[in-house]
């Protein structure tokens, strides 16, 4: 289809598209003043970001007693041998300033007497450093004082109610902005010489995640159709402490309980997680998810016991799990909360430099979307909103520090729109659930990979199903235990650490 064919809008020569509205894009649509900015989204409100759901809060080298080096250092650590050095040594160094600028646009962070940051304490940190908001509500606060902000910035203009579902190109293969489809079906084309990618993650694709149902790797099917190279894309990070109340998504039990005491138990109240790691309920979140998952399978009901270390302190302390606990009629200041692993961050995404920069020209990608090399194969607690801002702000330095070249789109991909529907969309994520999980194997894989390719000669190449082939073809290929991948077929981790980068067309 020829881009003539459709309403189209062709944006001001020099300004950004951004597709999607969490703490990644609205952070550098901010930075990129006074360039005019087009921030595209289907959501009508911060409910729907990632972002905006958020509990422990965001981590950086804020105490006097803290260093860059060693946060750095916490970080690499948890990445199991796939972070790159560089990338966390400037997450870590810039990282403090970004917190700064959030606290100084009016994030009101938690502070003790003295004014100072209160920072705490979580898994894999060798010291307390995460600046909370209101104990549990840091991701929905920062977020809150984001879209404000972008709301009163004269060079932001909002798309609202509109889904990208594919990328533009010129005669050259370079990004020249989106189409976007709104709830009626209407399409509508987007010209751009700049097109930023910072839609979030992945835990839609699956039938357990505690992220919202629309983040179905939309960016990363949009990207790898066109040629982007993807990095990592096997590396999804299960949250140990997901509230099991049945509920889609599923509530989450953030990490700072943990670290303030909650310990993991049966139904005595019996802790389990020493048999499974030195560090106990403070061990990193890939080795506490397979505890429990191993709870699960053995048929123990695995809990989380905040009753001694909260206690009646827990309506003020953390605001969003009492709640949801409260609404299962579960009091957890006297009772146990029931838990399982959830699908919570995904670490793979569309390759990029530390700037930004995808494999295609006129193309960004930051946030969770992205794959810079922060994460490696496991995503250390809270760093996931210091990425954001840190990389978010170096997009938009990139971006302001050079000429683009004009972009015309040409013939355009129409995504399977209709076809993509509840039976689909539910088969798709039991089976990446089964197979695709917390452990896995080759027969597993393959059966998935089977479903999948299933899926797309019925329906088309619509975005959640390349992103799932995307992520099940890396973890078939990854013969190897490391970080968030598990399998049962190789369990052990080799001793050269290796990140993964694919192409689509080295699926077909």
């Amino acid at each position: 289809m020829a881009l003539g064919d459709l309403d189209t809008k062709r944006l001001p020569t020099g300004a950004v598209l951004i597709v999607g509205a969490g703490l990644a894009g609205l952070y550098l649509a901010l930075k990129l003043a006074p360039r005019q900015v087009y921030v595209l989204t289907s959501r009508r409100s911060s409910v729907g970001a990632a972002s905006a759901w958020a509990q422990g809060g965001i981590a950086a080298a804020l105490s006097p007693d803290d260093t860059a080096e060693s946060h750095a250092s916490d970080t690499i650590a948890a990445g199991d041998g796939l972070v790159d050095p560089e990338i966390a040594r400037i997450l870590a160094t810039e990282g403090p300033d970004r917190v700064r600028d959030l606290a100084a646009m009016g994030v009101p962070f938690d502070r003790n007497d003295q004014g100072e940051l209160y920072l705490s304490l979580e898994a894999a940190h060798s010291m307390p450093r995460v600046a909370r908001v209101k104990g549990d509500t840091a991701g929905a606060e920062i977020i809150k004082v984001m879209v404000k902000k972008a709301q009163d910035a004269d060079h932001i203009t909002g798309l609202i109610g509109w889904r990208a579902e594919s990328l533009l190109q010129d005669g050259n293969g370079a990004i020249a902005g989106a189409l976007a489809r709104n709830d009626e079906g209407s399409m509508l084309g987007i010209e751009a010489d700049v097109t930023v990618m910072a839609t979030g993650g992945v835990g839609g694709l699956f039938a357990v995640t505690t992220n919202p149902r629309t983040a179905r790797g939309d960016a990363l099917g949009m990207a790898a159709v066109v040629g982007a190279q993807m990095r990592d894309m096997e590396f999804v990070q299960f949250h140990p402490t997901a509230i099991d109340i049945g509920r889609d998504p599923a509530p989450l039990a953030t990490e700072a309980l943990r670290g303030d005491g909650a310990t993991l138990c049966n139904s005595d109240g019996v802790r389990f997680m020493p048999r499974y790691h030195p560090q106990g309920e403070l061990a990193p979140r890939d080795d506490v998810a397979r505890a429990i998952f191993a709870e699960i399978t053995a048929g123990r009901q695995p809990y989380l016991d905040c009753r001694t270390a909260i206690g009646s302190h827990f309506p003020e302390q953390f605001p969003t799990v009492f709640e949801s606990c409260m609404s299962a009629n579960i009091d957890p200041r006297t009772q146990l909360i029931p838990i399982a692993p959830a699908v919570h961050y995904h670490m793979g995404g569309i390759a990029t430099d530390s700037f930004g920069q995808s494999s295609l020209d006129s193309l960004l990608a930051v946030g969770e979307c992205s794959a810079v090399g922060v994460h490696g194969a496991n995503r250390l607690a809270s760093n996931s909103l210091l990425e954001a801002t840190v990389f978010g702000g170096r997009a938009a330095e990139y971006i302001n520090g050079r000429d683009w070249a004009e972009r015309k789109a040409g013939t355009i991909r129409v995504q399977p729109w209709l076809a993509m529907g509840p039976e689909v969309s539910q088969s798709l994520r039991n089976s990446m659930t089964l197979n695709c999980g917390v452990r896995r194997n080759a027969a597993k894989l393959n059966e998935l990979l089977q479903l999948i390719d299933t899926l797309i000669e019925r329906v088309g190449r619509a975005n959640p199903l390349v992103a799932s082939k995307m992520i099940a073809s890396a973890a078939l290929a990854r013969n190897e235990s490391r970080g968030g991948h598990f399998r049962d077929d190789f369990p052990k981790t080799k001793t050269k650490a290796v990140s993964s980068y694919l192409t689509y067309d080295m699926l077909d």
